[in-house]
């Protein structure tokens, strides 16, 4: 296959398989699911918030929280559908992480950014609609300490480029075999790369595909260019046999954070781009935020 080929091949990538892994049912934290009314979307938007073991309990209490954004083709629900939320009630019951609430909003196919015909302004309904929404309705902690973000696939692009682009809001990120691209091949408009594009990123960065708005969006030239993302916290990880190549982009992110002198971790591991990759890895960045965030605290 050329090299054109298989970049086209890895952008396809992001119409992964849903997530198989299930795990057994616990008390501890519970999940509700609701819609919030966008003025920037001109429509209702679903959310999942999921809750800590104490938060009903302990009212006077505020709580750190994480922003989880899912890959295409899953939703609002992903993480309890997939498991993960299985997996976090794990480690508050084995106490080995902090207390936390996740909120996971329902983001399409939008990469979680303004699309590039401007009709889709999902990055402005997150930053102007969503946070402050969960903010101001859940007992959360003011404060960029106390806000992480973090996704899979197209949500670890969408959460590495929030995080880059509005470094004054998120104190840590994370993202697992996120859908990093260094060097996108560049395909004549009406050669069959182009219309694969297309069909693979609907119209996020335009239709047809524009080359142009990819880079500017891409966590490549924010980490390059943007204002440096001081004092934040930054993990990411992806499978060495990553089925659609983004490990090889992971590696080149890592190569530009260390060009650039932005602390992070990065981890290569064993594995592809799915379930099975992601639930043996999922729990590393649960624990990541518990350390990066603050602490849930009792209000004087």
């Amino acid at each position: 296959m050329s090299r054109a080929g298989r970049a086209v091949s890895a952008l396809l990538s992001l119409l992964f398989a849903c997530f198989l892994f299930s795990a057994p049912a616990h008390a501890a934290g519970r999940a509700e699911c609701r819609f919030i009314q966008s003025r920037i979307l001109s429509r209702q938007v679903a959310y999942c918030i999921l809750l800590p073991p104490s938060y009903d309990a302990e009212k006077a209490r505020r709580y750190p929280a994480l922003y989880f954004l899912h890959g295409l083709g899953g939703n609002e629900q992903e993480l309890l559908n997939s498991g993960g939320w299985n997996l976090i009630q794990d480690l508050w019951e084995q106490k080995q992480a902090g207390e936390f609430l996740i909120a996971a909003p329902a983001g399409g196919r939008s990469f979680f950014i303004n699309s590039r015909d401007g009709r889709e302004r999902y990055e402005d309904f997150l930053v102007q609609e969503f946070l402050p929404y969960v903010e101001s309705h859940y007992r959360i902690r003011a404060g960029r300490r106390n806000r992480g973000v973090m996704g899979i696939s197209m949500g670890g692009y969408g959460a590495l480029h929030l995080a880059l682009r509005h470094p004054e809001l998120f104190g840590s990120v994370s993202a697992h075999s996120a859908a990093l691209i260094a060097n996108l091949p560049r395909v004549q408009i009406g050669a069959p790369g182009q219309e694969q594009i297309s069909r693979a990123l609907g119209t996020a960065f335009g239709k047809p595909f524009d080359r142009a708005f990819w880079d500017r969006n891409s966590p490549f030239t924010l980490a390059r260019n943007g204002p440096r993302p001081t004092g934040m916290r930054i993990y990411f990880d992806c499978g060495t046999e990553d089925q659609f190549g983004f490990n090889a982009g992971a590696q080149a992110f890592h190569d530009l954070l260390v060009s650039r002198g932005i602390p992070h971790e990065f981890h290569l591991y064993p594995g592809g781009h799915d379930w099975s990759y992601f639930a043996q890895h999922i729990s590393a960045s649960f624990e990541f935020h518990s350390r990066a965030l603050g602490p849930a605290t009792t209000a004087k």
